[in-house]
């Protein structure tokens, strides 16, 4: 994810594939963990949009239904070659010529439970759901982009045969703010819960308070539009998409409210390349929704879409859904996080990260995580070495081709 496009990317990939227990020593010093075998190709998939979101709901039915909510007691209209850009946040902390270094954050999931906002109230503000130290990484961000899993608004029916449903108060949206976050997607399965009406509520909600978003719009034309964000003269673009929907229905069309739904990549993947060879753009990420919910490893699937993203000119690729954190890998140079988990939700699934991107003039992108933990609607960094550690070595067995140093920063090892 080079700020200089026009400098050429290594094309070599090094996939080190281990079975049961291997020990490795690299800058990142020695650990053991458990390798996991990569498999699939980069082929494109023929079976229906339709059919394919059948029977995954079966993997992931219920949507939440495997989420356990806690039940302990709370913590304390431009056009650019072709490109419709409807939104842009300007967004300067040096001066326009040329910053050093741009670093974005992204988290996964977050919802406004009513244990987030408990945590929120008996503390009088964001820091009964944020610690300082993860406020403090928010703050020194140039860009802050995360995963939405809810609507703002206060109208529409929630959906029929859905186990759970989100929707907060557009006033709601003030907690947002209040977390610095700049952006968000909305291509997952839960913004449509209560309905187009509740949808198009939260964009109009999004506008009103600064808040970017993608993944989702009154037609198809607007879910494809990636939040545009300009840091200090770069300009970064973030496209969301759904590999996970309920019903087919829930994809955008031509006249209808919804989604960009991944079922069928080709509509991204034109998307990226448009943005990618546009020129217009330091960086391109997407950021998708998928995967089985609390599995720790990717489908195939997500690993071939990952590739395809890149081949067509992604710089990064994050993925949220699973609810729990997946592994790392680099392919062509370029980096896939294929799960951020949960980052502010209020369930009982504790670990969590932020994903940390710096990069500087021509240098490859720097990825640190900053791991965490979230309980009782609160989330807070880990400080304690031994656990961060623990953390670090559970993050290398679930990825591929991957160490960690002691401060998170993630290094290949192509």
């Amino acid at each position: 994810m080079n700020l200089d496009r026009g400098k050429s990317l290594r094309k070599s990939f090094l996939i080190c594939v281990m079975i049961g227990t291997a020990s490795i020593f690299t800058g990142c010093g020695f650990r053991q963990y458990e390798r996991v075998e990569q498999t699939g190709g980069v082929g494109i998939e023929m079976t229906s949009s339709a059919d394919r979101i059948l029977g995954e709901n079966s993997d992931n039915k219920d949507s939440e239904i495997e989420i356990q909510i806690d039940q302990a007691g709370t913590q304390t209209e431009d056009v650019q070659d072709g490109i419709r850009i409807e939104n842009e946040t300007v967004m300067e902390t040096e001066e326009e010529s040329g910053a050093d270094s741009v670093t974005m954050l992204f988290a996964g999931d977050i919802y406004l439970s009513e244990y987030v906002l408990d945590a929120y109230q008996r503390a009088g503000g964001i820091s009964g759901v944020l610690d300082a130290g993860y406020r403090r990484e928010i703050q020194n961000a140039d860009l802050f982009f995360a995963n939405e899993e809810f609507a703002f608004s206060d109208r529409g029916e929630p959906t029929a045969d859905k186990q759970y449903t989100f929707r907060l108060p557009v006033e709601r949206a003030a907690i947002f703010q209040e977390m610095r976050i700049d952006g968000v997607t909305l291509a997952n399965n839960h913004a449509l819960d209560y309905g187009r009406t509740a949808l198009l509520d939260t964009c109009e909600t999004l506008d009103q308070a600064g808040i970017q978003h993608t993944g989702a719009g009154e037609n198809l034309e607007a879910a494809m539009q990636p939040a545009v964000f300009t840091v200090s003269g770069a300009k970064i673009a973030v496209i969301g998409a759904t590999r996970v929907i309920p019903q087919a229905d829930w994809a955008a069309g031509p006249s209808w409210t919804g989604m960009l739904s991944a079922y069928d990549p080709s509509t991204l993947i034109s998307q990226i390349r448009a943005l990618s060879q546009s020129g217009e753009y330091q960086a391109v990420i997407a950021y998708l929704h998928w995967g089985i919910e609390r599995d720790e490893i990717p489908q195939d699937y997500q690993r071939t879409m990952a590739k395809q993203l890149i081949d067509a000119g992604a710089d990064l690729v994050i993925g949220a859904h699973p609810h729990v954190l997946q592994g790392i890998e680099y392919y062509q140079g370029k980096p896939i996080v294929y799960s951020l988990g949960n980052f502010v939700f209020g369930s009982s699934i504790s670990r969590t990260a932020l994903l940390k991107v710096t990069w500087a003039g021509e240098a490859s992108p720097v990825l640190t995580l900053l791991p965490g933990t979230s309980a009782s609607g609160y989330t807070q960094m880990l400080t304690d070495e031994s656990k961060r550690n623990e953390f670090f070595q559970y993050m290398e067995g679930i990825s591929d081709g991957i160490c960690l140093e002691s401060d998170g920063t993630v290094k290949s090892l192509e």
